[in-house]
């Protein structure tokens, strides 16, 4: 938001998806086990999973990839903050096709429609393919990807987001077969819980829920206060327990 009376964006998040700050921690060591000089964040938005890992492989450098400048500009401030602004470039533009690989530690944390033509549907077998393309030998991809926990029936899908239909993810079994034929070897599969996904939806609404209580009769209130009751009503009366997020660490294969 640009005037300073409209809701802050996203101030209570620290990951821009379900991910704990324990899951998070044992991530980010795994991926620093393995000596990265060079990290790539797919659709990085602020990276904090980024500054993460180039925290705990201090002779990494990083590469953040994203179309929104506010949130780019969150990174580059956190980044000086943590004393890593000259290891790490946040860069706005589109992954689609990018030059910016091949790096040791790729990061893509629900961000794979960032490596898909945007004209076309969502295309997990194009993504991964382009994951392998950008990781080196012996590299690490870490994708978080969506996937269903059960195929909805399609009046559980006419409740999510506008246009859901079953195609727009894979069962969890699918979606490793995918990396598998891609070229990659799964090292670590795991899932989201219920737990983190409700902290992550109630994080995402936070600051436009307490903006509301505080200004309910704001010229903006009405637009707001629709779009954030759509939004919780997609999660609560559409894609909760149905929708799941994996988190695979991925080696390419040769």
């Amino acid at each position: 938001m640009t005037a300073p009376d409209l809701p802050p964006r996203l101030t209570h998040l620290t990951f821009h998806g379900p991910l704990s700050e324990e899951r998070a921690e044992r991530l980010v060591g795994e991926l620093a086990a393995t000596r990265p000089s060079t990290v790539l964040d797919i659709g990085c938005g602020w990276g904090e999973f980024l500054l993460r890992v180039l925290d705990a492989a201090p002779r990494a450098t990083g590469v953040g990839l994203d179309v929104q400048e506010d949130d780019l500009a969150r990174g580059r401030r956190i980044a000086g903050e943590r004393g890593l602004g000259e290891r790490v470039a946040f860069v706005a533009e589109s992954a689609l096709g990018t030059r910016r690989g091949p790096a040791d530690v790729v990061l893509c944390l629900g961000s794979s429609q960032a490596l898909c033509d945007p004209e076309g549907p969502h295309d997990v077998a194009a993504a991964l393919a382009e994951l392998r393309r950008l990781v080196t030998p012996g590299g690490r991809v870490l994708i978080g990807e969506g996937f269903w926990q059960r195929v909805p029936a399609p009046e559980e899908l006419a409740r999510m987001w506008p246009g859901a239909h079953e195609g727009d993810h894979l069962l969890l079994g699918a979606l490793v077969d995918e990396a598998v034929e891609a070229g990659f070897r799964p090292v670590r599969i795991e899932t989201a819980t219920g737990q983190e996904w409700e902290d992550f939806e109630s994080a995402y609404r936070s600051d436009v829920e307490l903006w509301l209580a505080a200004h309910p009769d704001h010229p903006a209130a009405g637009e707001t206060r629709a779009r954030v009751d759509r939004q919780r009503s997609t999660w609560l009366n559409g894609y909760r327990d149905l929708l799941g997020m994996a988190y695979l660490t991925l080696v390419p294969v040769g």
